[in-house]
C-alpha cells in the first residue's frame, strides 16, 4: 500500500513538472518569436524607409534633369532606384489659369499672352497660337479673407503690350491696382475691385475678383486684337504681408481665344524596391517662363511712375 501511493505521489510530481516545463518553453517560444517578429519588423521598416529615400532622391533626380533639357523621361534607371518624368504646357489651350503658388505681399505672378518656342522665345505662328483678346478676369484672396484688415490683399495688374505690333522695341505699359479695404482706398487711390463677391477659377474659390478690359486701360484694339500684340500681364500683391494668398486669371468671355502655354508643369515619379512592393514618391514643379528683364522695374504711385 505505501509503494503504490508513493508511485501515485511520483507520477502526481512528474506530471506537474512536465507542465511547467511546458509552460516555461511556451513563455520562452514567445519571447523568442516576439524578439523575432520585432526584428523583422525593424528590418522591413528599415527597408522601406531606404528605398523611400531613394525614391525621393530619384525623384529630384528627373526633376533636376527636365528642367535642364525640358523633356520627359521614361523608366531611367539611377543606381538602386529608378525615375519617370512627365513634362507639359501648364494651362495650354485653356480659358483659366490658376497661379500654382501662393504669393506674399510684393510677390507676383505672370499671365503670359504669348506663347514660347522650344528655345524658350516668344513666338506666335503655326503650332504657337497666342491670345487675342479684350476682357481679363483677375480673382484673388484665399476664400474667406477679410476685405477689412490691414493685411487685406490689394493688386496691382500690369499689361505689356507692343504699340505698334511687330517689335519688341515699341512695348508699352498699362497698369491699375485694385484693392478691396473701402478705408484703405481713401488714402491710396486704388479702385475699387467688382462688388460681386468671390469668384471660382477652375474649382477655386478667390475672395476678390475684378474683370478688366483693355480698352478701358488704355490699350488700342491694334495690339489686343491681334496675336502678338497682348504680351503679357503680371498681377503683384499688395498689403498682405501676413499670409501667402492664391491668384487666378480667366479668359471666357466672348471674342476672346484661349491661353498659350503659361510655363513647364513637371511631374516626377522615383521608383525603388522590390517590383510589387516598391517605394514610390512623387515631386511636382511648376516652371514659369522667364520674365522680361524690364518688367517690375517700377512701382506704382497714384501720383505717377517712379523708377
Amino acid at each position: 500500500m505505501q509503494r503504490s501511493s508513493f508511485r501515485q505521489t511520483f507520477f502526481y510530481e512528474s506530471g506537474q513538472a512536465l507542465v511547467l516545463v511546458l509552460l516555461s518553453l511556451s513563455v520562452v517560444l514567445t519571447i523568442v518569436l516576439f524578439i523575432l517578429s520585432r526584428s523583422i519588423t525593424d528590418i522591413s521598416i528599415s527597408t522601406e524607409q531606404a528605398d523611400s529615400v531613394r525614391a525621393f532622391s530619384a525623384a529630384e533626380a528627373g526633376i533636376e534633369r527636365a528642367l535642364i533639357t525640358g523633356s520627359s523621361y521614361s523608366d531611367v534607371s539611377i543606381g538602386n532606384a529608378s525615375y519617370s518624368v512627365d513634362v507639359s504646357d501648364y494651362s495650354e489651350g485653356q480659358t483659366t489659369f490658376n497661379y500654382p503658388s501662393k504669393l506674399l505681399s510684393g510677390n507676383s505672378m505672370t499671365n503670359w499672352f504669348v506663347s514660347h518656342n522650344t528655345l524658350g522665345n516668344i513666338f506666335c505662328g503655326a503650332g504657337y497660337p497666342c491670345f487675342t483678346g479684350n476682357t481679363l478676369k483677375i480673382c484673388w484672396g484665399n476664400e474667406g479673407t477679410s476685405k477689412s484688415t490691414a493685411t487685406t490683399p490689394a493688386i496691382e495688374v500690369s499689361v505689356y503690350y507692343e504699340n505698334p505690333v511687330g517689335s519688341l522695341a515699341n512695348t508699352k505699359l498699362a497698369r491699375a491696382v485694385y484693392d478691396p479695404n473701402d478705408a484703405r482706398r481713401a488714402s491710396n487711390s486704388f479702385a475699387m475691385p467688382d462688388p460681386v463677391g468671390t469668384c471660382q477659377i477652375g474649382g477655386v474659390t478667390y475672395a476678390f475678383q475684378k474683370t478688366i478690359t483693355m480698352s478701358g486701360l488704355g490699350i488700342p484694339a491694334g495690339s489686343y486684337t491681334v496675336a502678338n500684340g497682348l504680351l503679357f500681364a503680371k498681377v503683384r500683391m499688395l498689403y498682405n504681408t501676413d499670409a501667402s494668398h492664391i491668384v487666378g486669371t480667366s479668359v471666357a468671355f466672348a471674342g476672346n481665344t484661349t491661353l498659350p502655354s503659361q510655363g513647364l508643369e513637371i511631374v516626377s515619379t522615383g521608383s525603388s524596391g522590390v517590383t510589387g512592393s516598391e517605394s514610390n514618391r512623387r515631386v511636382n514643379v511648376f516652371q514659369s517662363w522667364a520674365e522680361f528683364p524690364f518688367s517690375g522695374l517700377s512701382v506704382f504711385s497714384p501720383y505717377g511712375l517712379v523708377k
